[in-house]
């Protein structure tokens, strides 16, 4: 079994005995992960990298965002989430069209609170 190969096995098992908040914080962590390696291929001047880890970045603050249970006490929560999840969307869609760096750290920086926050819990 190759390297590759091992870590994918290690990923799936990781996502699939994870409890639920540990899926968030993994989110988040690939999210982040993503927008720096599009940053790093700007600063390359790659564009088809760039905009392959921006959209792997928004398919995930999706995801998030789909998961949001907008039912029972913790409403507010969840509508409070939504508005900053749409608000990382179109910001990495902006960076996404402009190839707009400045952008793309701003969405990291917020994710990255959003994760310490989650991994506090």
């Amino acid at each position: 079994m190759g390297y590759g190969n091992a870590a994918n096995v290690y990923k799936k098992n990781q996502i699939q005995t994870a409890s639920p908040k540990q899926l968030v914080v993994l989110l988040y962590e690939g999210a982040i992960k993503n927008i720096r390696l599009a940053e790093l291929a700007q600063e390359q001047q790659d564009i088809q990298k760039v905009n392959q880890h921006l959209i792997k970045a928004q398919d995930i603050v999706s995801e998030l965002s789909n998961s949001l249970n907008h039912q029972g006490g913790e409403n507010a929560i969840a509508s409070e989430l939504a508005a900053l999840y749409d608000y990382l969307l179109n910001e990495l869609l902006q960076a996404n069209l402009k190839k707009d760096t400045e952008k793309m750290v701003s969405a990291r920086n917020i994710l990255n609170e959003l994760l310490e926050a989650w991994a506090s819990i």
